[in-house]
């Protein structure tokens, strides 16, 4: 189970780079994730989990924006792909197994990276225009980082 739900929060990372974190900073803080003595027990910190709040709904914000670069870019795909390493590590701490939890994580992002950007593209064509295609993306993305922390 512990690799199924560090695939998903892959997947997040993948669709929302900075919304994983987020969601897996706040799991700690609020106890729903122990990754107590681990190196990932930082994310819990209180400035920690309001930075990563921040950014994750400027990035929420952003994503609504046409200048915002493509996620399947070098360095946004690669942020994606840390980020979804991050927070499976945190998954899989839990369960004492954060690098597997990372490998996880990894992988979920690159699949969502790529395959959030394919069906973000043909549910744009299908609704005529982006803003439904991206604000379903988000509803989907915040759903699974919940779904994913705090199983």
């Amino acid at each position: 189970m512990v690799y199924v739900l560090a695939v998903v929060i892959g997947v997040v990372a993948g669709l929302r780079s900075l919304l994983a974190p987020a969601v897996v900073a706040w799991a700690i803080r609020l106890g729903a994730l122990d990754v107590g003595g681990t190196w990932l027990a930082h994310l819990g910190r209180t400035w920690v989990v309001w930075v990563l709040t921040a950014f994750a709904i400027g990035e929420l914000i952003a994503d609504q924006l046409p200048t915002l670069p493509r996620r399947t870019l070098p360095a946004p795909f690669a942020a994606r792909i840390a980020s979804g390493a991050l927070s499976g590590a945190a998954i899989g701490a839990d369960r004492g197994r954060w690098v597997a939890g990372a490998v996880a994580g990894a992988l979920g992002a690159v699949l969502g990276t790529l395959g959030g950007h394919a069906a973000r593209a043909r549910l744009a064509a299908a609704f005529g225009r982006d803003r439904p295609a991206a604000l379903l993306e988000d509803a989907i993305a915040i759903a699974g980082a919940l779904a994913a922390a705090w199983v």
